[in-house]
């Protein structure tokens, strides 16, 4: 899948269509808390594989049980259709 970047409008309804993510600096943004490290690792794992199955990686970082993700499209200078793709995919992980 090629990255298109996501116009004005389709940015304004992101909220909408991802309501647990957030608009941060200009990247889709979502902390999550799980039960320890283990469990806060077995879940950056499946989003590897999701990624790496779009092609297109989040910024993210893990302090023990917390793994904060933002998602932006270097490529595109902003967001994309990848980032709408590999957050669905996320919260999909998350049941």
């Amino acid at each position: 899948m090629a990255a298109q970047p996501l116009t004005p409008a389709d940015i304004e309804t992101l909220t909408e269509a991802l309501p647990l993510w957030s608009l941060v600096s200009g990247k889709l943004h979502r902390e999550f808390r799980f039960a320890d490290f283990s469990e806060a690792f077995g879940f950056m794992t499946r989003v590897a594989l999701a990624a790496e199955a779009l092609n297109h990686h989040p910024e993210w970082s893990n302090v023990w049980n917390r793994v904060v993700i933002e998602l932006t499209t270097h490529d595109t200078g902003g967001l994309s259709n990848l980032d709408l793709a590999l957050a669905r995919r996320i919260d999909r992980l998350l049941g």
